[in-house]
């Protein structure tokens, strides 16, 4: 084992200091896999993990816990902005989305964004984008990519037509079941030369529908509730918060409550096609030479603070699954804690390829962490999200997360901030802003709250929706007539 860990060390070292020749070396591919509003902890392993803790304990992911066995699972990853678009803009650029220009689900990503793929098909890379990518109704061959299989918009999960590099082709059968073939067919084709595929499944988004043969899984399974059901997100009024939350939330912690097991019959589905990539990449006898990442593009909400969907900087909503597995070169079976984010894959992804990391991506190479070393990483980063004319039920925030506490802010709203000691309230139910008992703690996290927004350069966007009023508080109907009489 040691020699083994010795050898991936020693591989690390080679890409991120001195370059072997391309004669000496072969460069790695890429395989980076990602679900859609997948939390942290629906998989099988972090359940098992979890013990008496699990939310669903039931919950079964062969092929995500083959990947953690094989591979180095990332305890704590997070997104900076927790929704679809901007999130898939943040894996590609390694910018956060006040920087990147795709700040809402309907921008179209910018095809000037200096990317990963841009820059490894630069380097002689085959790159593709298979699958979802959801920047609004954006048509055409993907930016960046030398091929692309795609789909317009949300898109459906049964027999959708697929754009095949901008030209559209009727598909049938359950979609990422259709994007898994093309992924497998590009890296068939591929397999002699350094390849870079990105897969973007539709599951786990709503509204579920799982195919045939998932249907069934997981019958009859209840969750296990957990303590912040019953607290209220605080920019939400009790007008806001739909009948079925309220009652989930009157549950006792020890009970069980209703779920939307199709949510996690799609994950089950997407599980399948992990499967079949990590065995197409056996079968083409390349697997040691593919860093596989699998992740989701948000967390979500089960009823958490009274929520459904993403879209706000509760942990249930920033935190993620990530997992990587490169044979070649990173240790297996081994389990982080430091703080990663979905900024991190593009300098990673460059970094192993030993091409340059611009310096205007904000995101930090994992090459230290996967080599073991002893390095200085981050202790903070900052989370935002920015409000939404068609989605009123979360307004603009900015939050600063550390290892160990949160500090929220609404702009607007002074009297919303929230701070938590996540060290000893990790679901997030006591609010510490107006403690006076922990002025300290707050002053330390204001500190280094504006620390990072200065070394994120943060600033609300222009091209970010704008609220009828500064603050103004989400109020789902009265937005609801005011667009209506504003279409009039």
């Amino acid at each position: 084992m040691k020699t083994k860990l010795l050898t991936a060390v020693l591989a690390l070292a080679a890409l991120s200091g001195v370059r072997q020749s391309p004669a000496a070396e072969r460069k790695p591919n890429f395989l980076f896999i990602y679900t859609d509003d997948q939390r942290w902890d629906a998989m099988g392993v972090v359940q098992r993990e979890q013990g008496e803790r699990a939310r669903f304990p039931w919950f079964t992911t062969p092929n995500m816990d083959r990947m953690a066995t094989e591979g180095v699972r990332f305890r704590n990853a997070f997104v900076t902005l927790s929704l679809c678009a901007p999130s898939r803009s943040a894996f590609l650029t390694g910018r956060y989305n006040h920087s990147n220009g795709v700040v809402n689900n309907h921008t179209p990503f910018p095809e000037t964004n200096v990317t990963h793929a841009s820059l490894l098909r630069a380097a002689g890379y085959k790159t593709a984008y298979i699958g979802k990518w959801h920047h609004g109704n954006q048509r055409g061959q993907r930016p960046g990519f030398d091929y692309s299989a795609s789909f317009i918009g949300q898109g459906r999960y049964d027999d959708w037509p697929f754009e095949i590099n901008g030209t559209p082709t009727p598909t049938t059968g359950w979609v990422d079941d259709v994007s898994t073939d093309y992924a497998i067919e590009f890296m068939k084709q591929n397999k002699d030369k350094p390849f870079s595929v990105v897969v973007g499944f539709k599951a786990c988004h709503g509204p579920n529908t799982p195919p045939e043969r998932a249907k069934d899984r997981f019958a009859d399974a209840k969750a296990r509730a957990v303590p912040n059901l019953g607290v209220r997100a605080i920019y939400r009024s009790d007008e806001e918060t739909p009948k079925a939350k309220k009652k989930s939330a009157a549950a006792n912690s020890s009970d069980e409550v209703n779920i939307n097991l199709n949510y996690f019959r799609c994950i089950s589905a997407a599980d399948d096609n992990l499967g079949r990539l990590l065995k197409a990449l056996d079968d083409l006898g390349v697997a040691d030479d593919t860093v596989v990442v699998f992740t989701s593009d948000n967390g979500f909400y089960n009823g958490e603070h009274m929520l459904g969907d993403k879209r706000s900087a509760y942990d249930e909503s920033l935190r993620i699954p990530m997992i990587v597995r490169c044979p070649k070169l990173f240790p297996k079976g081994k389990a982080r804690d430091e703080m990663v984010l979905n900024i991190d894959v593009a300098p990673t992804f460059l970094d192993l390829a030993g091409v340059t990391v611009p310096g205007e991506m904000q995101g930090r190479s994992w090459v230290p962490l996967l080599a073991g070393k002893g390095t200085d990483w981050r202790q903070s980063f900052l989370a935002e999200y920015f409000y939404e004319q068609n989605f009123v039920g979360t307004p603009t925030l900015v939050a600063l997360r550390t290892t160990d506490a949160k500090l929220i802010k609404y702009p607007g709203h002074e009297d919303w901030t929230e701070l938590f000691d996540l060290a000893k309230d990790p679901y997030e139910i006591k609010n510490l802003a107006s403690d006076p008992k922990q002025k300290k703690l707050l002053e330390k996290m204001t500190a280094e709250f504006d620390k990072q927004v200065k070394a994120t350069s943060y600033a609300v966007p222009e091209n970010a929706d704008q609220p009828g009023s500064v603050g103004e508080r989400p109020n789902a109907k009265k937005n609801k007539k005011k667009a209506a009489r504003e279409k009039e």
